[in-house]
């Protein structure tokens, strides 16, 4: 099995250029798949050995100012989707209904869906993680059907690890890999619930993705500002085993 690498880039960098000295830079090893989610409009200017994925997207078409459709997603070659991430939800007021539409519409298309779950600082505190993972991954998958659950995957996220320098420890993010496993078999079934791929996102390093994959026993990991930092993204591919 290939470890899931998944590269958001945000709202970074500022030119095709430096997206292409980034993207000529990554040295992937054959144990890893690695999904890079640039800003679309790089998208068309950007080859290399690597997918390519989307950091959102709309889950209607038409009068929609600015937004763009899995169809269109579709249309020039992509196959995942980030859905959910927690910047969406704090920045812009995304909810988990709106979660759920996207989520519809993205597998309609049959691409790959990257639905972020995880909680905030102050839920962390208070003991909610479970209870917060439980709402966004109910919610999210509402109305999903069955057949179409293995094509998820599911990122966990804490917020309060994104960009801050903190992270979870090992035995915690396994503890959240099995409550969300047991989410998805009580709604799903067994078969579904093997079939999900679950990474994690949160100041993914090279100093601690060998621990989450290994002893978290996590699929992948999602990746933010460490993935545009070329020696770094290459010294964490490189730890993957």
């Amino acid at each position: 099995m290939k470890f899931l690498i998944v590269a958001n880039w945000k709202c970074n960098p500022k030119t095709i250029k430096e997206a292409q000295k980034i993207l000529k830079g990554y040295k992937a090893p054959k144990n890893v798949e690695l999904i890079v989610c640039p800003p679309l409009v790089f998208i068309p200017q950007l080859k290399g050995n690597v997918s390519f994925g989307a950091q959102d997207c709309f889950y209607g078409e038409g009068a929609f100012t600015g937004e763009v459709s899995p169809t269109m997603l579709k249309s020039v070659g992509l196959r995942h989707v980030i859905v959910g991430h927690s910047e969406r939800r704090v920045l812009f007021n995304e909810t988990d209904e709106i979660a759920n539409r996207k989520m519809k519409a993205i597998l309609q298309e049959k691409l790959i869906p990257i639905l972020c779950v995880g909680e905030n600082r102050e839920e962390r505190e208070s003991n909610e993680t479970f209870e917060v993972i439980k709402r966004q991954i109910g919610e999210g998958l509402d109305g999903v059907a069955k057949d179409k659950v293995k094509n998820i995957v599911l990122a966990y996220e804490p917020v309060w690890a994104i960009g801050t320098g903190k992270f979870a420890s090992a035995e915690k993010i396994q503890q959240v890999k099995i409550f969300i496993k047991k989410l998805i078999n009580t709604k799903y079934g067994a078969k579904a619930s093997e079939k999900v791929k679950i990474i994690y996102g949160g100041s993914v390093d090279s100093r601690n993705i060998a621990s989450y994959l290994s002893d978290a026993g996590m699929d992948g990991v999602l990746v933010g500002g460490v993935s545009l930092r070329i020696k770094e993204f290459n010294q964490l591919l490189k730890a993957v085993k």
